[in-house]
Parts: structure tokens; sequence; C-alpha cells
């Protein structure tokens, strides 16, 4: 235990970027031997599901109330649902290129998260229990296991299991050391995006915490060196129960699956020819293999939204800005203030512990500086104690306040790798997380379920904006102690996993979109 969690601090040392060196990569775009986004199985049962690009939704708005009917299940809702968290969003072509965007953001748009479901017997779909891989390059699922088991009886009724996995490799091609990292923020995107199609539907869900990974990799046979290329790890990060009812979550649910032995015979394509070597991914997907805490209840306050757009097109409109608009990067406090308040709602994980420290370039109302929010409170004192003494704490709104008054645009575009997204946005900001005590108290795990976090709180983020016509990018190349530096932190106890900038985007006129599965 102890050998993993210094495995932990070690690798997340080993992995910050600096003004002298950024983490070690390959230092160069091999792009003969660029990994293959989609995973497909040879061998499985290919089950094409609807388009429903043309169905209608409920506004974006309405999907973050209780007033939504439960939608029945069956492969036009499982369809739907998979569609807009998972699906292809558009397709963008240059005139001689095509590539797809997807509803889930992803690092690089590399998308190393892959989705597996354990469907009760579904009209269309099977007679039996399925196991299944999602494939949206297809939109179809693969169905790599059938079972003549009945788990069903001791859940709610049309219930179902949704999985998130991992296949490092793709990132680590471009990323190197770093790409773990992506990996797991990317996990915390498929998860949000999948939580928000889930909403969509009516449908309510649970992060389980009582199955260790390595029972999942039995589950859905990521164990079986004889399906998986070697040098292609695919790892289990999440699972999610899907229920059109309002759940206590009272289920032991490693029991409930205790006996699901799936003899699984499919083979995974290969996704790459030639492989990079970073034994320190070796070590640290090992360090942190092991299983999260029961998930705790949080009161979320509702954000004030006003969205009638429709959640479909909220979700399929979702970009990563490449550049914003310098000379038109002012928002509306009540813009802003809406993004921040939406993160409150974009976790569902056993610990709350990810604030935001924000850059202000340009919000009507509020003087340029350097602000916090706090999505949870409860930190506030410990911070005031970490950060730097001479920090203001002035009370803006609820949860919001200034530090430092002060134009920090060059100083957030220095911090996020030189990027101008940073500092030509109305904002930007980095996710600062509650990091050593969290390992240490709650074991290896707690590394994943910290970028899980910031990975779901980007997803939000990216919707909120899309939902307000705004524009948004992650950031995940940031030089980390130098924001630390800023802040006045002294020790590893905190730490910002992720960066975030907000604006309004220039829109390329060479690059064309089209629909996706047309």
């Amino acid at each position: 235990m102890k050998k993993n969690l210094q495995i932990i601090f070690d690798y997340h040392e080993e992995t910050k970027h600096s003004y002298s060196r950024y983490a070690r990569s390959l230092g160069y775009m091999d792009w003969a031997n660029q990994p293959n986004p989609y995973r497909s199985y040879n061998g499985a049962k290919n089950i094409k599901l609807p388009i429903m690009l043309d169905s209608k939704t409920p506004t974006y708005s309405e999907i973050f109330t209780d007033s939504l009917p439960n939608a029945a299940l069956c492969i036009n809702s499982i369809s739907k649902f998979l569609q807009f968290s998972l699906g292809l969003a558009a397709i963008k072509t240059d005139g001689y290129n095509e590539w797809a965007l997807r509803c889930n953001a992803s690092s690089g748009n590399l998308h190393p998260s892959e989705a597996y479901l354990i469907l009760p017997p579904t009209p269309d779909i099977s007679a039996k229990t399925t196991i299944s891989h999602y494939a949206p390059k297809d939109h179809s699922l693969e169905i790599i296991g059938e079972l003549d088991i009945d788990i069903w009886q001791k859940l709610p009724k049309e219930s179902f299991f949704i999985c998130v996995s991992s296949i490092v490799y793709r990132e680590v091609w471009k990323y190197g050391e770093r790409a773990f990292r992506y990996c797991l923020l990317d996990a915390g995107h498929a998860m949000r995006a999948i939580q928000i199609s889930a909403k969509i539907l009516g449908w309510r869900y649970n992060l389980i915490g009582d199955i260790e990974d390595h029972r999942l990799s039995k589950i859905f046979g990521f164990e079986n060196k004889d399906r998986f290329n070697e040098n292609e790890t695919e790892v289990p990060e999440m699972m999610l129960l899907v229920t059109p009812f309002s759940e206590k979550d009272e289920y032991i649910y490693e029991n409930i699956l205790k006996d699901l032995y799936p003899n699984l015979d499919t083979i995974a394509n290969n996704i790459a020819q030639n492989y990079q070597s970073w034994p320190l991914i070796d070590l640290i997907e090992e360090a942190t293999n092991s299983n999260m805490q029961k998930t705790k209840n949080y009161n979320i306050p509702e954000a004030k939204r006003s969205c009638k757009k429709e959640a479909k097109d909220v979700v399929l409109q979702r970009r990563s800005a490449q550049i914003m608009d310098h000379n038109n990067s002012n928002i509306a406090y009540r813009e802003f203030y809406t993004l921040l308040q939406s993160s409150d709602d974009s976790f569902s994980l056993p610990s709350n512990v990810v604030n935001l420290v924000i850059f202000v370039h340009g919000v009507e109302d509020l003087q340029q500086g350097l602000y916090i929010y706090m999505r949870n409170q409860e930190l506030q004192d410990e911070l005031k104690t970490s950060l730097d003494a001479s920090f203001l704490w002035e009370k803006i709104d609820e949860k919001l306040y200034l530090l430092k008054v002060g134009d920090f645009r060059n100083t957030a575009r220095n911090i996020s790798c030189s990027q101008a997204i940073a500092s030509d946005s109305a904002f930007s900001l980095g996710m600062l997380t509650r990091f050593s005590d969290e390992i240490l108290q709650n074991g290896a795990h707690r590394y994943k379920e910290l970028y899980w976090e910031c990975g779901a709180i980007g997803q939000q983020l990216y919707l909120e904006a899309t939902s307000l016509n705004l524009s948004a990018t992650g950031i995940g190349c940031f030089l980390d102690d130098i924001f630390h530096n800023i802040l006045g932190l002294r020790s590893n106890n905190y730490q910002s996993l992720y960066h975030f900038t907000i604006g309004r985007g220039f829109k390329d006129d060479r690059i064309t979109t089209k629909k996706p599965y047309s």
C-alpha cells in the first residue's frame, strides 16, 4: 500500500511541466503510427442502433429538474442514451481530410475511453443478459457475451450497467508519461457525458463504489491476454448503474454481480502497429488499480439556467475552441456566475474537493483579477492557511471571492504553455484539488477519482458554455508548480489538476461540418 502511494506521488512530480522541461514524451508526432481511435471486436454480434438525430429531447434547462418522465428501456432509448453521450457529434473536413468529433471531450481528440454495457434481456437486442461494447464509429452494440443469468430481480426494473474503460496507449502516443493524467480526465468527461444523457431520458445513475478494478477486468475480459495486444492494455475506470427510478443506492453490487463470470472469446482489434515504451505508465496503472469508496450524497444547489435549446443540440454543438477572439472577450456577469454554479452539479464521487481558481480577464461589472470559487466551502479555512497570506478573500457572491486585483492575462498565457486561448478569453481557471491528504487518507484509487472529478467539471463547463453561445477549451498543458507558486502553495496538499478557458472562439471558415452517421 505504501509503495503504491509513493509511486503515485513520484509519478505526479515526474510528469509536471515547468519552464526548464516538459514531462517526457516522444517529442514529435509519429503520424504513421497514430493509434486507431475505434475499438472493435472480431467475432462479436453487431447490433446496429437507430440514428436518433431527429428525435425530440427536453430543453437543456429542463434536464436539471426532476420533472421529466422516465423513458422506457428499449433499443431506441439505449440508442439515444449512447448517441448523445459517447457518439459522434459531427464530421469535420478541410476539403481533403475528414475527422470525427464526439459528444464527450478528449485530450487531442484521441479518445482513450471505451464503454461497455450489461443489459437485461431487451427486444431487438437479445433475449438474454448481454455484455456489449459500444462502437461509436457506426453507432452499434457489439455483443461480446450472452448469459443465461438473472441478476435483474435484485435491482430496479429496467436498470442496466455501463462501464467506462481506458486504452492508455492512445494518449501515450502523443503525450508520453503525462498521458495517464489525460486518460483519467477523459474518463471524467465520459462519465459526465453519460450522466447528462441519462438526464435527457429522465434516468438516474449511481456510481458504483464497492467493486474492485480487478473484478471489473474479469467481467469485461480485460485480464484475458489472448484477447488483446500486450502493448494495448485496457483498464476499467468506473461503472454506473443507470435506472429509471430514484435510488438510495443501498445495494451491495459485489454480491449482485458475484456470479457474473462470462467466458468471452471475441478478439479486440489492434489499434497500433509500433509502440513506445514508458515503464512509468505501467507503474502508475498498477499502483492505482484498486477500488473506490462508496459515493456520498451531496446537497447541490441548482444553477439558474434559462437555455431553451434542445439538450441534444447543446450536446452535439459542444466544441473545443482553437482560437479565442480577444477583441470580443467580455461576457456578462450572469453568464460567468451561471458557468461557475454549473460546476457544482458535475460530480457524483466520494468527495467534493475541487475548487476553481480563476483569472478574470473580461467579465462585465467585475474587476480583472484572481478569484476563487469555493465549490466546497468546508475547505475555505484550510485553503486560507495554505494560500498566500496577502490574498484579500473579499466576498463577491455566494462561493465567489476576490483574491487579488490585477491584469493576469500574460500570467494565464504563460502558465498554459504559452497558449493564447488562456489569455484571450473572458476567463481561465485552474481546478485546485485537495491532493496529498486525500490520497493518504483514502488510498491509491483516490488519485483517479480526483482527476475524474476535474474531467466531469470540464465536461459540464463545455456544455454550459455551449448553452450560453460561448466557447470553451480544456487545457491539459500547464506549468504545474508555476501556478502553485503564484497561489503561495508550499506543499502538495493542494494541486491543480486541470485548466480551462471560456470566451468567444473564432470560427475557421476553411473547415466545414457535416452531420454524423449520414
